[in-house]
């Protein structure tokens, strides 16, 4: 009889602990499938490395991308816009070679990818706003997170 009241009590200081934050509850998620498109081979790196353990699809181009979005389901679609050296510190805007036009694709593509979370994560804040906008416009939730910022966003998202 002693040995239920022992496992009550613990049971109550586990909880009360939780409450109070002072417990290290660790729970594991499930591996999960992120998208990425970026030209720049050490962000591939860089992400892999961030989700080790998950599966992990990296597209440098639109056309490629388009490809992987229409043929898998992702958890996590990160998106950069400049996606070539002559759109690095330019003041053009949007082609049909950069991240604006995956967005505008999943814009137009509603039923695509529709419970994945989108990021997007160039350094080109006024591209990477038309990108949210875009997708905003069309019902999706995404956020611009400056990629200096990322590793921070990612750490609270998609907690191991």
């Amino acid at each position: 009889m002693t040995g239920g009241f022992i496992e009550t009590d613990m049971r109550l200081l586990h909880s009360l602990l939780s409450k109070l934050g002072l417990s290290k509850v660790k729970a594991e998620r499930h591996p999960i499938r992120v998208f990425l498109l970026d030209d720049d081979k050490r962000r591939h790196r860089w992400f892999s490395a961030r989700f080790k353990g998950d599966f992990v699809d990296v597209a440098d181009n639109v056309e490629q991308a388009q490809r992987l979005l229409s043929d898998n389901s992702y958890d996590a679609i990160f998106l950069d816009h400049d996606l070539h050296p002559e759109h690095y510190n330019s003041f053009s805007h949007d082609d049909a070679r950069t991240g604006f036009a995956i967005a505008s694709w999943l814009a137009l593509n509603p039923d695509l990818q529709r419970a994945s979370t989108i990021v997007v994560h160039t350094r080109n804040a006024d591209g990477a706003m038309r990108m949210v906008e875009e997708l905003r416009r069309a019902g999706r939730t995404a956020d611009y997170v400056p990629f200096p910022l990322l590793e921070e966003r990612i750490k609270h998202y998609w907690r191991r």
